[in-house]
């Protein structure tokens, strides 16, 4: 052996796999008919929401099709946080037609809504029945492009899909291969008109995604290195673009720092904040970045002391930006506070319409998450409660 070393040699062994293609420019949905063509689709169901068609976001992309021969179809009855139904209704409507391709446009709700709809179209039963790890049987030879509206899921580049069991006022999580889009088309130009608090919201869960994959027991150096640029990016351009929509650099600079952070947890996965969020949004249907934001800070004070020199990595990431937060480890909650605060996003829960008699049962069912098992410190029930009622 030539030399000794100080871990043991499996601390240095990791997988990475990313099966889906990005490509990434300013305009690049305009093109979406030329793409599509390349692939040899020429009919296509598009999945969005009321929200995205109404501010007409859709139109250049529709009149691309139109211009490469494409015909298509539209279902926009995507909710936020789409339930188990929703999709349902959406493989039913897709089976109607001889479709060879899927596009969807929007936030997270309607790329997981595309994902599930797909799944099912291929597999039968409902979305639901996929619920857990690997439960999905075969892919769908259908390609499947994502092109996100939004900075901050990462859904266009992940295995997972979110669903709402509003029946069970749970959110239930299908996580397989089968799931990854083909396509991720990530055009920062989509994002320009948002608005400010659905920035704001999107672009907390972005950052929430790169620290949370950092401090994950399943993070790795490949994962780490995408966790650190995206809070890096994050951190310089969320609030430009809060302040200034108009702002194009930060705009690309959020699309960019949103993508890798979806990168990165797709292979080191989330943790305690993204767990408790499930069980918020749950309960109390508060929206998922709003839930993601109000937990965050608290959940990355937790985590410093077992992870402090990734927590002191945190605060110099964000440190340029955040004023006075210090560079050492318990700097890191201070940023992701002001960050928050600085964004304009509410800081409690009671804030958000969440009654303090619901806390015990969102404390409870935040160990329904499977990402509960990937936080790098484990808490007790308690503990979750704790937390919970230090920021009603």
């Amino acid at each position: 052996m030539i030399g000794k070393l100080a871990v043991e040699p499996k601390e240095f062994e990791f997988s990475f796999h990313l099966p889906t293609l990005i490509e990434f420019g300013y305009g690049k949905a305009a093109r979406l008919g030329e793409r599509l063509l390349q692939l040899d689709v020429r009919k296509v169901f598009i999945v969005s929401d009321k929200g995205v068609a109404s501010a007409g976001l859709l139109t250049a992309m529709t009149e691309s099709l139109r211009s490469s021969g494409i015909t298509f179809d539209l279902y926009t009855d995507v909710e936020p946080d789409p339930g188990l139904e929703t999709i349902d209704r959406g493989a039913a409507a897709f089976r109607t037609q001889p479709y060879d391709g899927i596009v969807a446009v929007g936030g997270g709700s309607s790329i997981d809504a595309a994902k599930g709809i797909r799944a099912v179209a291929a597999n039968g039963g409902s979305i639901g029945d996929y619920a857990g790890v690997n439960r999905i049987p075969a892919a769908n030879p259908v390609p499947l492009i994502a092109i996100p509206t939004t900075s901050g899921t990462g859904s266009e580049v992940t295995i997972f899909g979110v669903y709402s069991d509003w029946h069970n006022q749970v959110k239930v999580t299908v996580t397989s291969q089968h799931m990854a889009p083909t396509i991720a088309l990530v055009d920062p130009e989509l994002t320009m008109n948002l608005p400010a608090r659905m920035t704001a919201a999107s672009g907390i869960d972005a950052l929430a995604h790169g620290i949370e994959t950092f401090f994950s027991v399943r993070s790795r150096p490949a994962s780490d290195a995408l966790a650190m640029r995206a809070i890096a990016a994050v951190s310089a351009n969320l609030r430009r673009a809060v302040h200034d929509g108009s702002d194009i650099e930060a705009r690309i600079g959020m699309s960019h720092g949103s993508l890798l952070a979806g990168m990165a947890f797709n292979n080191g996965f989330l943790g305690l904040a993204h767990a408790i969020g499930s069980a918020l949004s749950g309960h109390c249907h508060v929206p998922h970045g709003v839930a993601i934001g109000l937990l965050l800070p608290s959940v990355v004070e937790f985590n410093a002391s077992v992870r402090p020199e990734k927590a002191a990595t945190i605060a110099q990431l964000m440190v340029a930006i955040a004023n006075g937060a210090g560079t050492k480890a318990e700097g890191a909650a201070s940023a992701v506070d002001q960050m928050v605060r600085d964004i304009g996003l509410p800081t409690r829960l009671r804030d958000v319409g969440v009654p303090e008699e619901k806390l015990t049962d969102i404390a409870r069912d935040s160990f329904k998450s499977g990402m509960m098992k990937f936080n790098p410190r484990t808490p007790t029930e308690h503990e979750v409660l704790e937390l919970l009622e230090g920021i009603f």
